[in-house]
């Protein structure tokens, strides 16, 4: 899958996402652009270790792995974030 794709598909999981789990990010839309992105990577990356199959183009399988793997970034996310907010 090329780059483009990727980031296409990132930033639909990314969105998908947001929709799920919505809330108030410290860095608005970008940070939820990124975690889409680098949650397709992870989703691939899952897929493949499980399946043997990860992201094979813009399959409904494809976005499920892509929004597993933005939701999993995005709950580490706001954990993360709250931790270091509660201790200022």
């Amino acid at each position: 899958m090329g780059i483009i794709a990727w980031i296409v598909l990132g930033l639909i999981a990314g969105a998908i996402a947001k929709a799920i789990m919505p809330g108030r990010d410290p860095g608005g839309i970008l940070v939820t652009m990124l975690i889409g992105i680098v949650g397709a990577f992870l989703g691939g990356f899952i897929g493949n270790a499980i399946t043997g199959s990860g992201l094979n183009g813009f399959s409904l399988w494809s976005i499920l792995l892509a929004v597993v793997g933005s939701l999993i970034l995005l709950w580490i996310y706001r954990l993360a974030t709250r931790r270091s907010a509660r201790t200022m």
